[in-house]
């Protein structure tokens, strides 16, 4: 089964989410800095959330173009990858609006976790389709950074409803992690 339909469906998927997200800014009805104030935490919420998306879609593109084939699990997992992805504009516009209080951070940490795990889920049903030696398997090697998010996601829920603002650390000390290109596949190819 060809790659290129799963391609641009994600690619379509991940510029519609970010498309929401930015009409969710409202625009300030004055010409005054002051009144970017009441505006500023859901800028800050998008900001993040831009930067994550931004990192799926990079590794998702490189991801692809190791992939040799795509059977139906595949397709399934790439689908449940895109759902959660989606929920990115909801949670990101609740916990800007309420100021990053406890409850929208640690839901924002759960649709992170739940991205996180359906990205690597997606990452081995491509690898039941390649084989051991193929330059996917190579490329990928044991996915080290991405359990390592998990775990730090795992953590930064609880950690919300001690003080959402160390969750949030944790959320930008991923998004960091993962800004340094990752030059496995690059390398491979």
């Amino acid at each position: 089964m060809s790659k290129g339909r799963l391609e641009a469906f994600s690619d379509g998927v991940l510029a519609i989410v970010i498309t929401i997200m930015v009409l969710e800014l409202e625009i300030p009805h004055e010409a005054s800095l002051a009144a970017l104030a009441p505006v500023f935490p859901k800028f800050l919420s998008y900001v993040l959330s831009f930067i994550f998306l931004g990192i799926y879609w990079n590794n998702h593109h490189h991801l692809w173009q190791a992939v040799e084939r795509v059977s139906g699990s595949v397709l399934w997992a790439n689908l449940h990858l895109l759902f959660w992805l989606s929920l990115i504009p909801f949670v990101t516009g609740w916990m800007g609006e309420n100021h990053f209080s406890t409850i929208p951070v640690a839901l924002y940490g759960f649709i992170l976790w739940m991205s996180a795990l359906a990205y690597y889920l997606m990452v081995r049903a491509l690898m039941v389709h390649h084989e051991k030696d193929s330059v996917l398997a190579a490329a990928l090697g044991s996915g080290t950074k991405e359990r390592i998010s998990l775990v730090l996601y795992t953590a930064s829920i609880p950690l919300a409803f001690v003080s959402s603002w160390i969750a949030l650390a944790i959320y930008v000390t991923v998004a960091a992690m993962w800004l340094v290109p990752d030059r496995r596949i690059e390398s491979k190819l």
